[in-house]
Protein backbone atom coordinates (compact mmCIF):
# COMPACT_ATOMS: atom_id res chain seq x y z
CA UNK A 1 0.00 0.00 0.00
CA UNK A 2 1.20 3.14 -0.82
CA UNK A 3 2.41 6.30 2.25
CA UNK A 4 0.25 8.46 0.18
CA UNK A 5 -3.25 6.57 0.59
CA UNK A 6 -2.44 5.85 4.71
CA UNK A 7 -1.20 9.49 4.36
CA UNK A 8 -4.77 10.85 2.94
CA UNK A 9 -6.69 8.49 5.11
CA UNK A 10 -4.98 10.09 8.30
CA UNK A 11 -5.77 13.71 6.67
CA UNK A 12 -9.12 12.51 6.00
CA UNK A 13 -10.14 11.59 9.39
CA UNK A 14 -8.72 14.80 10.72
CA UNK A 15 -10.22 17.18 8.38
CA UNK A 16 -13.56 14.98 9.45
CA UNK A 17 -13.02 15.81 12.98
CA UNK A 18 -11.81 19.85 12.35
CA UNK A 19 -15.48 19.93 10.83
CA UNK A 20 -17.53 18.33 13.17
CA UNK A 21 -15.77 20.54 15.82
CA UNK A 22 -16.11 23.57 13.81
CA UNK A 23 -20.13 22.82 13.03
CA UNK A 24 -20.75 22.12 17.31
CA UNK A 25 -18.92 24.86 18.23
CA UNK A 26 -20.21 27.22 15.51
CA UNK A 27 -16.18 28.10 14.34
CA UNK A 28 -16.98 28.05 10.53
CA UNK A 29 -13.19 29.26 10.10
CA UNK A 30 -12.64 25.77 11.67
CA UNK A 31 -15.15 23.91 9.97
CA UNK A 32 -14.00 25.42 6.42
CA UNK A 33 -10.34 24.37 7.66
CA UNK A 34 -11.68 20.53 7.82
CA UNK A 35 -13.35 20.50 4.64
CA UNK A 36 -10.00 21.74 3.35
CA UNK A 37 -7.92 19.12 4.77
CA UNK A 38 -10.50 16.41 4.25
CA UNK A 39 -10.82 17.10 0.51
CA UNK A 40 -6.60 17.01 0.35
CA UNK A 41 -7.25 13.91 2.05
CA UNK A 42 -9.12 12.48 -0.44
CA UNK A 43 -7.02 14.15 -3.06
CA UNK A 44 -3.61 12.37 -1.96
CA UNK A 45 -5.62 9.14 -1.44
CA UNK A 46 -6.30 8.89 -5.20
CA UNK A 47 -2.91 9.37 -6.12
CA UNK A 48 -1.95 6.86 -4.00
CA UNK A 49 -4.21 4.73 -5.96
CA UNK A 50 -3.12 5.52 -8.87
CA UNK A 51 0.59 4.79 -7.49
CA UNK A 52 -0.50 0.95 -6.21
CA UNK A 53 -1.97 0.91 -9.58
CA UNK A 54 0.59 1.19 -11.49
CA UNK A 55 2.92 -1.03 -9.51
CA UNK A 56 0.70 -3.33 -10.13
CA UNK A 57 0.56 -2.85 -13.64
CA UNK A 58 3.90 -3.55 -14.59
CA UNK A 59 4.72 -6.14 -12.35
Amino acid sequence: MDKNRVEGAVRQVKGSVKEAAGKITGNRELEAEGKVEKAAGQAQSTVGKAKDGLRKAFK
